[in-house]
């Protein structure tokens, strides 16, 4: 499907400025579902945007937040190196849990009033962007979310202070949703990987659970953990997801 790539919309953040959105969407007249997706935590990088356009070309609108739109310019791009590393954990940790939430609300809310979207709306994330896609679908406008290697849930450790309550409110959570780790991933190590599991379960929640060999940021199709198989293995997991919980709405 051809794509329509060039699309900015810069979204108002109540208390949070301006939240740029890069859009992904297929070049043809219609309205499609969205996906909210969020990056790693060197913002919209050239793997980020070749995911989003996979995604877009099986008939999604997908939007692309700047997650670090009140720290860095519009349209930063931090690097995959040792710089780019330090500064994008730096801002991860600076960035109010409440901040990252108000950005989900606004994005949601951006995607649904779009007019290629038809209101109904998922999220996808890797790494720190699983997490945010995790803490997406607690609002009840999402129907599904793609969790691959979240940090932070486990520890407790997302945003400013390094005490979030992504734990505490999985009670909340009503979206279908999966969660894709690799083993091999320091980030998120066997004892955290439990402890999420053990809480969706006592939660009742409704949810898919994936475990690969695999390096974190398997998905990253730029460096030597990229595992291409896995990638569209995960992407098949992701689009099965997706109609399942679009075909209940």
């Amino acid at each position: 499907m051809i794509l329509r790539s060039d699309e900015k919309m810069d979204v108002l953040v109540p208390g949070g400025g301006t939240m740029r959105m890069h859009m992904f969407r297929p070049a043809i007249e219609g309205r499609f579902p969205g996906v909210l997706l969020f990056s790693e935590i060197y913002q919209v990088t050239n793997p980020i945007r070749r995911l989003a356009a996979i995604l877009a070309g099986h008939g999604y609108v997908v939007a692309v937040p700047e997650v670090y739109h009140e720290f860095e310019p519009a349209g930063t791009v931090l690097e995959y190196d040792p710089v780019g590393t330090d500064r994008g954990n730096e801002l991860k940790y600076l960035k109010p849990l409440a901040g990252y939430d108000a950005d989900a609300k606004a994005g949601i809310s951006a995607l649904i009033d779009h007019p290629a979207c038809d209101g109904r709306v998922a999220s996808f994330g890797v790494c720190l962007g699983g997490h945010l896609a995790y803490r997406a679908a607690l609002d009840p406008r999402v129907s599904a979310a793609a969790c691959f290697y979240p940090t932070d849930i486990h520890s407790g450790s997302l945003g400013l202070g390094r005490a979030d309550d992504s734990l505490a409110r999985m009670a909340d959570l009503k979206a279908e949703t999966m969660f894709v780790w690799g083993r091999q991933d320091p980030h998120v190590p066997y004892a955290g990987r439990m402890a999420i599991r053990d809480r969706l379960e006592a939660v009742g929640a409704t949810y898919e659970w994936h475990e690969v060999n695999a390096q974190h940021a398997f998905l990253r199709d730029e460096g030597p953990r990229y595992d291409p198989a896995l990638f569209f293995q995960g992407l098949a997991w992701t689009l099965a997801l997706y109609h399942r919980a679009f075909a209940r709405n």
